[in-house]
């Protein structure tokens, strides 16, 4: 069955290029033009995933980002014209799952929505599951549940946050780069994904310390990347660390 995608998009021109190119590419595509239709009509559609515009006539698509994650699991594609390093940044902290900058080239735009679809879908397919668990030290993380517990207390993160834990605890022997977090954590890499990983592991220790003192370390290894391990692990090699602290809718070729 094809997936069926929700685009919040008050650009009249915008939103015909868009519904027509997803849906010759196999898609089904509900368009709306403002955050309140989005509301009202998001149960009714059961969307697989949301392409919302930030620049909505009603509200800002920031704040409807926050309210559609109460309404849906289904992932969040933010575009937009608005290409502030903090509205990208901002909307990944808020719940989305990627931010694509107006005018973006269409065949990006597809492989994002194709890498989104798939993370959903290999979480979902988590879920079903039989429960299992991994565990650092103190901290266990049920990737059935979703849950992460530290020392009997439940840690809650966000899914950025989630799954850049999980991709730490499954390697516990591995330092990872930044590049292969960013694929990890969002299905691809690009230029931006470096100074956002660093923005979600600083988040996530922080959490982690909160939560209890015999918290995993997440460790900067300099110049290559993060590892993790217990408070009294070193580095994978002995390594010396750090803990650190229509216009817009264009095939590539077209003008």
């Amino acid at each position: 069955m094809a997936d069926t995608i929700l685009l919040v998009e008050d650009d009249q021109d915008t939103a015909r290029s868009l519904t027509k190119a997803l849906e010759s590419s196999g898609y089904r595509v509900t368009a709306v033009d403002t955050g309140t239709e989005a509301r009202s009509i998001i149960e009714h559609v059961r969307p697989d995933l949301i392409l919302l515009d930030l620049m909505l006539p009603d509200t800002d698509g920031l704040v409807l980002t926050t309210a559609l994650k109460t309404l849906t699991r289904a992932p969040i594609i933010i575009c937009s014209a608005r290409q502030e390093q903090v509205d990208r940044v901002l909307g990944l902290k808020l719940g989305a799952d990627d931010f694509v900058a107006k005018p973006f080239d269409l065949d990006e735009l597809e492989a994002r929505i194709e890498a989104v679809l798939r993370r959903a879908s290999r979480v979902r397919e988590a879920a079903a599951a039989p429960p299992d668990q991994i565990r650092v030290g103190d901290l266990a993380i049920s990737q059935a549940r979703g849950t992460v517990m530290l020392a009997g207390q439940q840690v809650h993160l966000t899914p950025t946050e989630y799954r850049l834990l999980v991709a730490l605890a499954t390697r516990p022997d591995e330092v990872l780069s930044r590049e292969s977090l960013g694929q990890l954590v969002w299905g691809y890499q690009d230029l931006g994904t470096g100074h956002l990983i660093d923005v979600h592991i600083g988040r996530l220790r922080l959490k982690l310390r909160r939560a209890s003192k015999t918290a995993p370390i997440i460790i900067t290894v300099r110049g290559k990347g993060y590892t993790i391990g217990s408070d009294n692990t070193d580095p994978p090699g002995g390594v010396n660390h750090a803990v650190a602290r229509s216009p817009s809718v264009q095939r590539r070729g077209q003008t």
